[in-house]
């Protein structure tokens, strides 16, 4: 992308009434800041304004990145008539207005481009009312979430549509916006450099935030520039984007589960802090803090499923905030604990060996025989008892008679582990030799 501030952002009349995003917003794509994975020549977008043919579209990210902008400018560049409307608002009489005056503008040559805004929160039979509008061509459709569209949307709308990802606006971004709001305000903003990139993470990518910000900031009467410690007295960092029960959560647990099997405490530490700060409920997080210990531990540290069960019982006696620092403590413990999914892999393998023989019975020698007609019918002969075998071990097989005895469990050679794994050979070893004599 060309350098956007130096374009000047194709400025609209002068009216210091209005917001200063309202006064900023591009009036052409070129004019856009960021965004350039869609909308460069050689990106999708691009692509498709060059070939003169748009497709429907799903616009996916944060707020504050220009989802609104772009569909209105798409409109513009591609002549159809923009409607817009909110999800949050419109219900099925408003849909079907919206339907009846696009098809009067489609029979006097007039294409409609529909903005829908939070698209995600019309139901399935809301969505599936789109379709056939969208098949016919009375519509293209561009929808705005900030929802993973694979978890929100239908299919058949996904099917007719192309996603594209739209990303939080970079430092450099944002530093563009910066520039252009203060070529808009005729005045530079009374911040060191120090406090202008601690405004742009107060931000924290959101375009319309960052605007919202600078207004505050132009309207103070000041005499020297402010540092950070007194811009941030002055204003409130913007609330991290967290969704308890979307998308966000799914991602950051990820990200901590992976920073704890990775080794790396410092993330795991920093991943828990942001899911606290989004307002994560803290027993989740410790539920979540023991399956790492079970699934990716293991018998590498036995000790280490201890450790977190009583990290999460400290933080039930102590609440918050002081419990979550023994949370913490186990995170640190678990990523830098030996780790092993040999247990985990060894479980799902017997439950899928399990699955496959069905209700095979156990062999006749390591059944009980409680009745004289079940001694007659074998149970238990020829049954080894193991304490009077030499060594503690007699080496009979324990598995259905017809089944090839598998290879469940293989210990890593880390951790406690180690030692399994001298025994599993011993018993290995010693199973072969006895079942050599027979």
């Amino acid at each position: 992308m060309a350098d956007l501030f130096d374009q000047g952002a194709s400025k609209p009349e002068a009216d210091e009434n209005r917001p200063l995003a309202d006064r900023l917003r591009p009036r052409v794509l070129a004019d856009v800041i960021g965004q350039e994975q869609v909308l460069a020549q050689d990106a999708p977008l691009g692509a498709m304004l060059a070939a003169g043919s748009l497709s429907s579209l799903i616009l996916w990210g944060p707020p504050g990145v220009g989802k609104t902008t772009i569909a209105r400018l798409l409109a513009d560049e591609t002549n159809l008539h923009f409607v817009q409307i909110s999800a949050i608002f419109s219900g099925v009489p408003e849909l079907r207005k919206v339907f009846e005056a696009a098809q009067i503008r489609r029979r006097n040559g007039q294409g409609t481009l529909l903005f829908v805004d939070e698209i995600h929160r019309f139901n399935k039979a809301q969505q599936d009312g789109f379709l056939p509008h969208m098949e016919d061509g009375t519509i293209l459709l561009v929808g705005a979430t900030t929802e993973n569209p694979s978890f929100e949307l239908n299919a058949a709308v996904l099917s007719r549509a192309q996603v594209l990802v739209l990303e939080r606006l970079s430092p450099v971004d944002l530093e563009l916006l910066t520039q252009r709001a203060e070529k808009e305000l005729g005045k530079p903003l009374p911040l060191t450099p120090q406090a202008r990139d601690a405004l742009h993470d107060m931000a924290d990518g959101d375009g319309r935030a960052l605007l919202n910000l600078i207004e505050q900031i132009a309207a103070w009467a000041v005499d020297e520039k402010l540092d950070t410690e007194a811009l941030t007295t002055r204003l409130s960092r913007r609330a991290a984007k967290y969704d308890k029960s979307g998308e966000e959560h799914y991602n950051l647990i990820s990200a901590l589960h992976k920073s704890v099997r990775g080794s790396d405490p410092d993330a795991a530490l920093y991943w828990f802090a942001r899911m606290l700060n989004g307002g994560e409920d803290p027993r989740f997080l410790a539920r979540r803090i023991t399956r790492m210990a079970v699934e990716d531990i293991g018998l590498a540290d036995p000790q280490a499923q201890t450790i977190c069960v009583q990290a999460w019982e400290t933080y039930e006696r102590l609440g918050s905030p002081e419990g979550e620092l023994a949370l913490a403590n186990a995170l640190v413990y678990l990523a830098l604990a030996p780790k092993s999914n040999a247990g985990y892999v060894a479980y799902k393998g017997a439950m899928r060996l399990a699955k496959e023989t069905g209700s095979l019975m156990p062999p006749k020698h390591i059944l009980n025989a409680p009745t004289r007609m079940m001694k007659e019918q074998g149970y238990g002969s020829g049954y080894h008892y193991d304490h009077d075998a030499k060594d503690g071990f007699s080496g009979q097989n324990y598995f259905p008679e017809s089944v090839k005895r598998p290879l469940l469990y293989q210990p890593v050679e880390r951790g406690f582990e180690r030692d399994l794994k001298k025994r599993l050979d011993y018993f290995a070893d010693l199973r072969a030799k006895r079942q050599s004599y027979t």
